[in-house]
């Protein structure tokens, strides 16, 4: 991942991604979701959705909601 690429959204649900990154591509944003899930230890880590740094506070507001 580039170093200016941060994370707006964290989620132990993959659906939740989903919606999150579904809600920003909606509004033009290009985002991705990285999945830290291990397989053997599901509940360890988290799934992230990130995008561009100048994109983050836009994309944190769209959000509210859905981390709320």
């Amino acid at each position: 991942m580039e170093k200016d690429w941060v994370c707006v959204f964290q989620t132990g649900q993959n659906f939740q991604a989903e919606i999150a990154k579904e809600i920003l591509e909606n509004e033009e944003i290009q985002c991705v979701i990285l999945n830290e899930h291990d397989s053997i230890f599901p509940s360890i880590a988290d799934i992230e959705v990130m995008v561009h740094r100048e994109f983050a506070e836009k994309a944190t507001e769209l959000l509210k909601d859905l981390i709320n």
